[in-house]
């Protein structure tokens, strides 16, 4: 029904109106998940800040820690059995994480990330990621091992030689792998401290965008849902026509 309003009549069309509202709808629904994402994000982010607060020692008992705790453990590097995470980028080069398996001291086992390694001459050029397998205390932080943003069909197994090449491989998928069935439930891998020998480059942050980023995108979403409807209120206004 229209309405009247001074000198200009509000007669927008049905079509119109419920195109509308469902592009209203749909920005103010895209600016409320940046804004869950941001949450999520403040919660990681104040983790990984807090992480190093104390350092937390673990072994094959351990219970699960949070995510991006400090940790020491004690034993011994297993330089025979590595993988090599594709597909991994820093400072805009392509490489990859090396993953190193770590037998605990009185048993059991941990991944432990030594940091980011550039590609070779060609892919078929392996880097050179040995480590001496003497007894030691690394320290680093309990984190998950890196994951895609959206999972693509199924995997293919990983199998031999060694070191692998992997894609997003999972703690199970490694384990399979390395045919170990003893792992501490402290962490899925350790994020190696940059101070500790035997590493690549480990600028170790929180994965993802900050939390004001993500405010920034749900800022522009809620301003495009305003946009909308003040396109849609000052087109569906006319002036209205005085016959004479």
């Amino acid at each position: 029904m229209p309405i009247k309003v001074g000198n200009r009549t509000f007669a927008p069309r049905p079509f119109t109106t419920l195109l509308t509202i469902a592009l209203i709808a749909l920005l103010l629904s895209l600016g409320r998940w940046q804004l869950h994402r941001a949450d999520e994000k403040r919660v990681l982010f104040d983790a990984f800040a807090g992480g190093a607060d104390a350092t937390r020692p673990i072994d094959l008992t351990t219970a699960k820690l949070p995510r991006y705790q400090h940790v020491e453990a004690a034993g011994h590097y297993d330089e025979t059995r590595q993988i090599l995470i594709d597909n991994m980028v820093n400072a805009e080069r392509a490489g990859y994480f090396v993953i190193t398996p770590f037998a605990l001291q009185g048993g059991g086992w941990v991944l432990v990330n030594r940091g980011w390694i550039p590609l070779g001459p060609t892919r078929a050029d392996r880097p050179a990621i040995a480590v001496a397998p003497d007894p030691r205390r690394i320290r680093g932080r309990a984190d998950n091992l890196p994951s895609p943003g959206i999972h693509m069909g199924v995997p293919a197994a990983l199998t031999p030689p060694f070191p692998v090449v992997a894609s997003f491989p999972t703690q199970s998928d490694v384990a399979r792998l390395l045919n170990e069935t003893r792992w501490t439930s402290a962490a899925d891998s350790i994020l190696l401290d940059a101070a500790e020998a035997d590493g690549y480059a480990r600028n170790w942050a929180p994965p993802g965008f900050p939390p004001l980023r993500h405010v920034g995108y749900a800022v522009q979403w809620f301003g495009l849902a305003l946009a909308l409807a003040v396109i849609y209120a000052v087109t569906n206004f006319r002036r209205t026509e005085v016959r004479v």
